[in-house]
């Protein structure tokens, strides 16, 4: 992959180069399909809502005017077409998260990868159980480490807005993993990471 920046590699690819659109995929592919995993909860949903974000993106090369940084527009759409595929599916029954949600431990022996294991799962649970906007706005701040301002241009919503849904979103989240804090260990060597 080169080293090149995205508007140039937007620019090669309007002027027809297959193999810039491919380094763009290559490049951003990755945290766009994160955030769908995410918001959407299933593989097979972030695999189709990656698919459409690179096919949106395709189409809409032309008409991309750069305000933006191109991986918070691709933020954007990725966030956007998750959210409308949760509504569309809202009744759809709870799975268990995929191998691919799984990141390694840096835990220090078997025990402690278990224990971290299950509290991600459950974490990722109660994610999926709490308002799609709300487990957007977590997924991107939190998760995804995306700064309010970038946020707010994901989401094309205001600041002032982000920042109330992410303080209502931890309240939420904080419900969903209430439970957790009953069956810590005393010492505070439980805290969710």
């Amino acid at each position: 992959m080169s080293s090149s920046p995205d508007h140039e590699l937007i620019e090669r690819a309007r002027g027809g180069d297959p193999r810039a659109f491919d380094e763009i995929v290559a490049r951003h592919e990755r945290r766009v399909f994160a955030v769908a995993l995410r918001i959407c909860r299933h593989r097979e949903d972030a695999l189709d809502v990656t698919q459409d974000v690179f096919v949106t993106a395709l189409r809409s090369l032309g008409s991309f005017r750069g305000d933006a940084q191109l991986s918070t527009w691709l933020h954007r759409v990725a966030v956007n077409a998750s959210l409308d595929l949760v509504r569309r599916r809202s009744r759809r029954e709870s799975s268990t998260l995929d191998d691919a949600l799984e990141q390694p431990s840096t835990a220090e022996g078997p025990e402690s990868q278990a224990i971290d294991a299950v509290r991600a799962r459950e974490v990722h649970r109660a994610l999926g159980a709490i308002a799609p906007d709300h487990r957007a706005i977590i997924v991107l701040h939190d998760l995804q480490g995306l700064g309010y301002a970038e946020c707010a241009e994901a989401l094309d919503v205001p600041v002032g807005t982000v920042k109330s849904r992410l303080h209502r979103a931890r309240l939420q989240l904080a419900g969903e993993l209430g439970h957790l804090k009953e069956s810590e260990p005393a010492d505070g060597g439980g805290a969710l990471r």
